[in-house]
């Protein structure tokens, strides 16, 4: 029988993240596992299913393989035997649910029988940066902490002299098996931790842990045209991983500190421009500025409060973009204060004149007017 696609299988979507993949296979393992199904042929087929389709769509390389060629990309024949559906009738519940259940007993996944091995967590950096600095991108550096080896004990966490020596909970195994009800539990040792070790005699200089905090400096390139919440990762740079596990990962959120003129959306700017009412009145060239200088725009005869200009390729060039956005400068008509009495007699003059041409000076206010007219009668 054809396989079935595995994100199918999970009910998921394409774009599902790993933490979908990850609570969907919990779901559904606790359905179909054999110790809550006994006897059932058809439960065991879909605990197989399940698990083969967790195993390739949580792992990247796999996953990306399999989003590109399909079943052929991630054949067990042509993989070393990756496949994950033979030989789990009888497997242990610990065994199927190891990669879902660390993050609830603090494991990881073992070679060997041996120490659980855990990948570092990753860290996570907020670095603040002007809309000008987004625009142009721009190298920075970043202190960071981190975990480094002790060098007193060389990373062993025992004093010098002396060596860890083998658990006597776990037998080194660095997990013990708890039985609650008709599940048997894979946890990771109360007494050394998932290490497999147990230090007697530790290291003074670093209690035994084995690492000492420090602070590292780290180069990081600030791509142009980044946005606000995205995210740079750097590989390798999170915290250092157990009994030989990978590190982590360091992602530098990028936020954007308030501007004094412009508003961002996307990769397009918006500022309010104020002019006197005279020239929304009379018309004329107003001087505007942009994030590469200044820029100028024409105002024409009567032009309203709100009206919106745009200046095009005056915005931002996105990350992903293949050209910048646009600048939209909306307009604000502003009113003049502290006149002088003579400054209001010419107003009020020029009010009387207005008012001899009837409604041709002032359409919307004459429109606003039959309007209230209308909805009065």
């Amino acid at each position: 029988m054809a396989k079935r696609d595995f994100y199918e299988v999970l009910g998921l979507a394409k774009n599902a993240s790993k933490d979908d993949i990850r609570k969907a296979y919990r779901k559904l393992a606790m359905k179909y596992h054999p110790d809550r199904n006994p006897d059932s042929k058809e439960a065991e087929d879909k605990f197989k299913e399940v698990k083969e389709a967790y195993e390739i769509l949580y792992d990247e390389e796999k996953r990306t393989a399999y989003d590109r060629y399909g079943h052929a990309g991630v054949d067990p024949n042509g993989m070393g035997g990756m496949g994950g559906g033979a030989g789990m009738g009888g497997a242990d519940f610990a065994d199927a649910f190891g990669d879902i259940f660390g993050d609830i007993f603090g494991g990881g996944r073992r070679g060997g029988g041996g120490p659980r091995v855990q990948r570092g967590a990753d860290l996570r950096y907020s670095l603040e940066i002007s809309l000008e600095q987004a625009a142009t991108g721009f190298d920075t550096e970043i202190r960071v902490p981190s975990w480094e080896n002790c060098d007193t004990c060389k990373g062993s966490g025992a004093k010098a002299g002396t060596s860890p020596r083998t658990c006597t909970t776990c037998n080194g195994a660095g997990a013990v098996r708890m039985q609650q009800g008709f599940f048997s539990v894979q946890q990771t040792c109360p007494t050394c931790h998932g290490s497999g070790q147990e230090i007697t005699d530790p290291c003074t200089s670093c209690d035994g842990v084995g690492r000492v905090r420090k602070t590292k400096t780290l180069q990081v390139n600030i791509p142009a045209g980044i946005d606000d919440g995205m995210r740079i990762r750097s590989t390798g740079n999170g915290e250092p991983g157990v009994n030989g596990g990978p590190s982590g990962d360091l992602y530098v959120e990028i936020h954007l500190k308030k501007h004094g003129i412009f508003e961002r959306d996307e990769d397009d700017l918006h500022c309010e421009l104020t002019i006197p009412f005279t020239t929304a009145a009379l018309g004329g060239e107003i001087e505007v500025p942009t994030l590469t200088g200044r820029g100028e725009i024409t105002i024409p005869e009567g032009t309203q409060a709100g009206k919106v200009f745009r200046l095009r390729g005056k915005g931002i060039k996105g990350v992903r973009s293949s050209y910048p956005g646009d600048l939209y400068c909306h307009i604000q008509v502003e009113t003049p204060v502290r006149l002088s009495e003579e400054q209001k007699n010419i107003l009020r003059q020029f009010e009387e004149s207005l008012s001899g041409g009837g409604d041709k000076h002032s359409p919307q206010s004459q429109s606003w007017t039959d309007k209230v007219k209308r909805f009065f009668s």
